[in-house]
């Protein structure tokens, strides 16, 4: 058995992570844990706070984080995630590394987050050219952008919201078609893959039918949260119903 470790922030898209624990196989379980939003996001009924870097910030803060962890602790976790892809790479490369290097000492687990996923799943594809499909507002965009630069990966597009960028209890109504339309306004004919980031998207269900529409590899950040727990945790899976990710060499067959 295999047992993993997620802090979620809110709610939105969580239903993502019992579906893949089903298409990962029975020795593999996921344990995840919700953690507060700041009061500040809560106001209004758009959300659109929740997207303000400031916001992201908070979001990510230590005393949020760890208020989790003891939770995960006790159900056996081998590893933990934060994931949250805008609430670690707000805080840059250098910042994003002290986020999970506090989360391991507060968890006494090895920890990741999703930001940290999307550069080590970028390698694990082997691609070096990407582009990204954000619902983020086009400033927080452009900080995964150059989040992903300091990984050693060239984003060739980039694809933000606009605005204050699309609230989380928005894109989580989202279903393929929308998904898919802002997938292919952000691809570009230079990107060997295309990253869709924002964890508050259903997307477990659609990577298949996306590659298959994109012609090419396509990461999202519930996947590539799973994904960097199981490397956490030395399991490589082959679960070709999650994507290209999970079917790389080599592979250990559910």
């Amino acid at each position: 058995m295999t047992a993993l470790g997620f802090l979620y922030p809110g709610h939105a898209a969580e239903d993502d992570y019992p579906r893949m624990e089903q298409l990962l196989g029975s020795d593999i379980r996921m344990t995840l844990v919700h953690t507060e939003i700041p009061e500040t996001t809560a106001t209004g009924e758009t959300g659109e706070a929740a997207r303000r870097v400031d916001a992201l910030r908070e979001m990510g803060s230590a005393d949020r984080l760890t208020a989790g962890v003891e939770e995960l602790r006790l159900s056996g976790a081998e590893a933990v995630v934060w994931a949250c892809t805008s609430g670690s790479f707000v805080y840059g490369w250098q910042g994003a590394h002290e986020q999970v290097r506090g989360l391991a000492r507060a968890a006494g687990l090895p920890a990741s987050s999703t930001s940290f996923g999307f550069a080590h799943a970028v390698r694990e594809i082997g691609v070096r050219r990407v582009a990204v499909a954000a619902t983020y507002a086009d400033e927080v965009a452009g900080l995964f952008a150059a989040f992903l630069g300091d990984a050693g990966v060239e984003v060739v597009s980039v694809r933000g919201a606009g605005g204050s960028g699309r609230a989380a209890a928005e894109v989580a109504t989202w279903g393929y078609d929308q998904i898919l339309a802002l997938a292919r306004a952000a691809d570009h004919p230079d990107a060997a893959a295309l990253l869709l980031p924002d964890t508050a998207l259903h997307t477990v269900s659609h990577i298949p039918a996306l590659e298959r529409a994109l012609s090419k590899p396509v990461l999202t950040a519930n996947q590539v949260t799973a994904w960097e727990a199981l490397r956490l945790s030395a399991r490589r899976v082959n679960a070709p119903r999650l994507g290209t990710l999970f079917t790389k060499e080599p592979l250990v067959q559910v």
